[in-house]
């Protein structure tokens, strides 16, 4: 068995770089980033990416994220900037006290390459790239449709686009983390997993990539897990910090793919792990499941890490980065 450690991306931005865009994109919805920065601000995001790349590689990790420095809207980002997409009014992101600006989409979701052109950018300076990208299923939550007339329809839109955009990925991206917590909050209607799965089988398929979906605050419905199992994604990720009991129950009665995700390490929780209890938590799960090994387990944050001050993002890359490799039973 490998144990690949990574994280979920969407980093804090380093000090430094929050207050040099404040100084120059200002301070109001309207200053966050819409697509076409200037060059000034351009340069600093690019130097965050550096910053936030040396920050993984000095702490061990084995796969590294662009780190989602642009992404003032969280999730919603890929639509924030789009063409066809204006932002509105201010949403609560999930049940915590951050917002992002509501994605109404106006027309066609074309392919616009924003997420590659970062992409691009990371992968002269990591010989490990992972990239990450919102599921179809929690951007479309998200966003707000004024085009498609349907959520059966908007939903496969979102993952026609979401395709496109991976498809256009560069080829140094070894792994694509799909991020689904809409999965685990919102209960689906009838006959909804099965689109939801469909969607998602839609973006795995672009890429060569090894593709990992990862849900958060709670798990998977047992008719969509048994869903996302039929699909062509290689692992699925299980949140061991809120849901460890559903999360198991789940594997035990319906098994899981060959290779898995865990959520490990509490993205929102100042509170450090040491790699021994890091290590714990992988060794409990193990033990829970009725299988003989995994093929590669990659150990996680439970969720995105924006939520943290920067010295314990650092911290926790940290220990993270002390796992990894190969791992006996």
């Amino acid at each position: 068995m490998t144990v690949v450690s990574t994280t979920l991306g969407l980093f804090p931005l380093p000090d430094d770089a929050r207050e040099r865009l404040a100084d120059l994109k200002g301070h109001q919805k309207e200053d966050l980033v819409s697509g076409d920065e200037s060059a000034d601000i351009e340069a600093v995001y690019d130097e965050a990416r550096d910053d936030l790349l040396t920050r993984q590689t000095d702490a061990g990790l084995d796969r590294a994220v662009e780190g989602q420095a642009r992404w003032d809207d969280m999730l919603a980002h890929p639509l924030a900037v789009h063409e066809n997409v204006r932002t509105e009014g201010i949403v609560r992101y999930y049940d915590n006290n951050n917002f992002y600006r509501d994605p109404v989409v106006t027309g066609d979701l074309t392919h616009s390459g924003d997420l590659a052109r970062d992409l691009e950018k990371a992968s002269g300076r990591t010989d490990a790239l992972q990239a990450v990208v919102p599921g179809p299923y929690s951007l479309s939550r998200l966003a707000t449709d004024e085009h498609y007339g349907s959520s059966q329809e908007f939903l496969a839109a979102v993952g026609d686009f979401l395709a496109g955009e991976v498809e256009a990925f560069p080829d140094a991206v070894e792994t694509v983390f799909v991020l689904e917590p809409s999965l685990a909050t919102d209960s689906l209607d009838d006959g909804e997993d099965e689109r939801v799965a469909a969607a998602i089988d839609a973006v795995a398929a672009a890429t060569d990539a090894e593709v990992v979906v990862q849900s958060y605050w709670g798990t998977y419905g047992e008719k969509l897990h048994a869903h996302l199992l039929d699909t062509q994604v290689s692992a699925l990720g299980y949140d061991l910090v809120t849901a460890h009991d559903d999360a198991t129950y789940l594997v035990q009665e319906y098994g899981t793919l060959d290779s898995v995700s865990l959520g490990v390490v509490d993205g929102q929780n100042t509170l450090v792990e040491s790699p021994d209890t890091i290590e714990e938590r992988i060794e409990w799960f193990e033990s829970q499941i009725p299988v003989s090994e995994f093929d590669t387990v990659y150990a996680t944050p439970n969720t995105e890490l924006f939520y943290l001050p920067v010295n314990k993002f650092q911290a926790k890359l940290r220990a993270l980065g002390a796992l990894g490799g190969d791992a006996d039973e």
